[in-house]
């Protein structure tokens, strides 16, 4: 597989995953009584092999492209915001006490997935 082929799918299953995020918070949205969604659902289960080739395919960029987190100002800002994204995500659909915390965190975590887009795209960190 190319760098260009493995950046690719880098990107598709970067979308998916926001895209996934997106459909599970508008359903936790839409719950009446404030109690997060069940756990092992269709859409939580694809979320796993979504979220493991999205990872996979970084690492692979990461050593295939010989820039690393850390040495690399905007691929550090980028791995902080997917661990901001992935705490604020995780309040926004699971851990959140009320409604309006879980919907505070969840455009929070749209946010945060907007930067990482915007970081990945200009490679820029502001």
């Amino acid at each position: 597989m190319s760098y260009l082929a493995l950046k690719h799918l880098h990107i598709s299953f970067a979308a998916l995953s926001g895209l996934l995020f997106l459909v599970r918070g508008l359903q936790m949205l839409r719950v009446r009584n404030g109690m997060p969604l069940p756990r092992k659902n269709m859409l939580d289960r694809s979320s796993y092999v979504i979220d493991t080739v999205l990872l996979a395919s970084a690492l692979t960029m990461v050593v295939w492209g010989a820039q690393y987190p850390f040495v690399v100002p905007w691929l550090t800002a980028k791995v902080i915001a997917v661990v901001a994204y992935i705490i604020v995500g995780a309040i926004a659909l699971r851990r959140g006490k009320t409604r309006g915390v879980r919907a505070g965190a969840f455009v929070a975590a749209l946010l945060i997935f907007a930067y990482i887009i915007k970081v990945a795209v200009t490679k820029q960190v502001a």
